[in-house]
């Protein structure tokens, strides 16, 4: 995800400082995600340089797009979030649930910017069985980051956030 993710991921929380921590309780799912975001891609360049499962030359383009796509709409989610983002899954002190922006229809946008994104890379090396693995292993380390997140979430803010859980959707709008 490159210099977005440096930037978005990393430089904007910090600029607008990052508060107390009262809990860190991310259970490793940080590495997680990037070990099978990581693996999965790996796995997928290999299947399109190798020229299995290959789609025609279109899907590079549609996986560019994509990519775009969920790299900016991650990039919002983070935005957005401000300072209560981390790669990591932490409570600050004052920390509150944030319902604005993409967070008004689901509650993971940045790990659907994800998904958009390493969706698109498959589609971008043309190999409908990578992008069918890279769905397949990211969907599944995303679901456990964000079970390790809701469980913070549900921990602190108990009610509230059980709340704002049934009327928003986790990944997809209307959805899922």
């Amino acid at each position: 995800m490159g210099m977005g993710e440096i930037v978005g991921a990393r430089i904007i929380p910090r600029l607008r400082g990052g508060g107390t921590v009262k809990a860190e309780i991310d259970r490793d799912s940080h590495v997680v995600f990037w070990l099978g975001i990581s693996v999965s891609v790996v796995i997928a360049v290999l299947l399109g340089r190798n020229g299995v499962t290959l789609l025609p030359d279109l899907f590079f383009y549609l996986g560019i797009v994509f990519m775009l796509v969920g790299v900016a709409f991650r990039q919002w989610a983070i935005l957005v979030l401000g300072r209560f983002f981390s790669t990591t899954v932490k409570i600050l002190t004052d920390h509150r649930i944030v319902t604005n922006g993409p967070y008004r229809v689901i509650r993971h946008p940045a790990h659907t910017g994800v998904l958009l994104t390493v969706m698109g890379l498959g589609l971008a090396f043309r190999t409908w069985g990578g992008t069918l693995l890279i769905l397949v292993v990211v969907g599944l380390t995303l679901n456990y980051r964000i079970r390790v997140e809701e469980k913070a979430l549900k921990a602190e803010f108990g009610n509230e956030y059980i709340a704002y859980a049934k009327r928003t959707k986790r990944l997809i709008p209307f959805l899922l």
